[in-house]
């Protein structure tokens, strides 16, 4: 089904774009990012959608909407070629992935530029060489940057007695079987060389699948199966290698942006080291750890790592920072990152819209010496989930979703209250951001917009966050990358007693306030059928207000 409501055609600046319409290869919040950025610059958009997304938030905001045939991520949001068709049939002439899905497939990049359009993104050479981390390691080392030690095994992807069935993204056997005897001693050797503990990580891996932390030789083999097994089933690559477990450091990675005339500056550091289950669940830049000489150090290297690769657009490297100030090269992601909002709100520059400009062509905005970061920003991600049980995803209706706002005070979402949260798709609901002079301004200010943070009807991680903004540790500035372990050993836990009768009394005010515990009344009624009939009379009534309003909120 194709949608189509009123563009912007030729508006504003877009007239100096080589297109004027963008397809949007992605779904959520991005893609409500991505349509704001394009409105902004005069830039029609086009969105794709599944049909269990038809009435979600971006598929609203978009000037053109197309669902796309099929069931499955593999029949719409992963499936390039009907994706490509999508984008000549409305005549979008470039193609933004936003992050996920197949904003790293490098032959899905190949593919648009064939069928004559505008990949918003890098080189494809570069996503494939970024994407296998054995081969960034390698190209790391030869241009200076400095690297987890570690060793790459390549040959070790063999599991023995195997055919084609696995074949790695390289050609070579993807792994997933019984090492051999010379493999296991191969493998036995570089894990003695490097150092228990050590850290097994599958090759094109991501997300934290394929990685598993060895403490003693006893567990090694066993762990390499499993990471390998697990790499091979998410990402069709079962090669797994090994480097050094630096325990205590921190996730910092810098943000990098490259025009196609040669030109690559650095936007400076964020810091994302609060992570469970090797996810992220809080952001923030400047990092307390890095000062000027050390930004300076890591920006050089994130140029030069980009530099090796001919990269162009905007792009990430990561880095592992020690508590000795050795910084280590963790990998490239070449693609707009979820925690992005937090370099715009220190810089002041929109990362999509030049994301948008340097695929037109156009020059980087400024040079590195006129770059500055002024005050300090903080992004948490609102995850539907249970903190109390593992962090184990949450479904449900967003029957209140009432978020704060401010000066400085930000919210990047792509759902509004009515919406429902399913187990189609990634839990995170929402990433809020606030920016202040200081970082005790900011936490403080984080404080308070998460405490005015109304959601109802679905489980979500809002009191974990609340108890880690508040912690001291925090607060010092203390954030290793096992910071939730550290300080929640036994995993976190809801209020009780006091504190526990204290949230609900909040929940049944905010209920009562807003007329939620009514309107629950009456759709349980309609349901049950009282038989007077005047609940259905209302519900089906096309005049109804309560039913035709837009629902467009936050």
């Amino acid at each position: 089904m194709m949608i189509e409501r009123g563009g912007l055609v030729g508006a504003g600046s877009g007239q100096a774009f080589p297109y004027d319409k963008v397809l949007i290869a992605n779904r959520g919040e991005i893609a409500c990012r991505i349509i704001r950025a394009c409105n902004e610059l005069g830039l029609e958009t086009v969105a794709i959608y599944a049909g269990n997304d038809a009435d979600s938030l971006f598929v609203e905001m978009a000037g053109t909407a197309v669902e796309l045939p099929g069931e499955g991520l593999s029949e719409t949001y992963l499936n390039g070629e009907t994706i490509i068709e999508v984008a000549q049939l409305t005549g979008a002439g470039a193609i933004h992935p936003g992050f996920g899905f197949l904003s790293e497939r490098a032959d899905f990049a190949r593919d648009v530029t064939a069928a004559g359009l505008i990949w918003i993104g890098p080189p494809p050479e570069a996503i494939d060489s970024m994407g296998d981390k054995m081969t960034a390691r390698v190209l790391m080392r030869k241009a200076g940057v400095p690297v987890i030690p570690g060793e790459e095994l390549e040959n070790l992807g063999q599991p023995d007695g195997s055919d084609d069935a696995g074949r790695g993204r390289d050609g070579g056997m993807g792994g997933g079987g019984e090492l051999s005897d010379s493999h296991r001693a191969e493998l036995e050797a570089a894990a003695d060389r490097i150092g228990y503990p050590i850290l097994l990580k599958a090759s094109a891996g991501g997300g934290g699948k394929g990685m598993r932390v060895v403490e003693h030789p006893d567990g090694l083999h066993e762990a390499w199966a499993s990471a390998s097994r697990e790499a091979l089933t998410a990402f069709g690559d079962g090669r797994v290698y090994v480097e050094r477990l630096l325990t205590g450091s921190r996730h910092v990675e810098i943000q990098v942006l490259a025009d196609a005339h040669g030109n690559t500056i650095h936007l400076g550091e964020r810091e994302c080291s609060i992570q469970r289950r090797h996810q992220k669940v809080l952001e923030e830049s400047p990092s307390t750890a890095v000062d000027e000489y050390l930004r300076t150090a890591m920006g050089e290297a994130a140029v030069a790592a980009a530099k090796a690769v001919n990269y162009v657009g905007a792009g990430t490297v990561e880095f592992l920072l020690a508590d000795s100030g050795e910084f280590f090269f963790l990998e490239m992601n070449t693609r707009i990152q979820v925690e992005h909002p937090i370099t715009e709100m220190v810089t002041g520059i929109d990362l999509v819209q030049e994301q948008l400009r340097i695929a037109a062509g156009r020059y980087l905005p400024l040079t590195q010496e006129k770059m500055e970061m002024t005050g300090h920003a903080i992004e948490v991600r609102l995850y539907a989930e249970d903190p109390a049980a593992g962090f184990l995803p949450a479904i449900g209706p967003l029957a209140m979703f009432r978020a704060p706002i401010g000066d400085g005070v930000r919210l990047d979402t792509g759902v509004r209250e009515g919406d429902s949260i399913t187990p189609d798709y990634d839990p995170m609901i929402a990433k809020l951001i606030v920016h202040a002079e200081t970082r005790s301004e900011a936490i403080e200010k984080m404080i308070k917009a998460i405490g005015e943070f109304i959601v109802l009807g679905c489980q979500t991680n809002i009191g974990f966050l609340a108890d880690l903004l508040a912690h001291p540790a925090f607060a010092a500035g203390q954030t290793p990358t096992n910071f939730i372990d550290i300080h929640w050993p036994d995993g976190w836990a809801r209020p009780s007693g006091p504190e526990l009768m204290e949230t609900l009394a909040g929940c049944a005010a905010a209920a009562e306030a807003f007329g939620l515990a009514k309107a629950s009344t009456l759709h349980a009624g309609a349901g049950e059928g009282d038989g007077d009939g005047d609940d259905e009379a209302l519900r089906g009534d096309v005049h109804n207000p309560f039913l035709r309003i837009g629902r467009r909120f936050p």
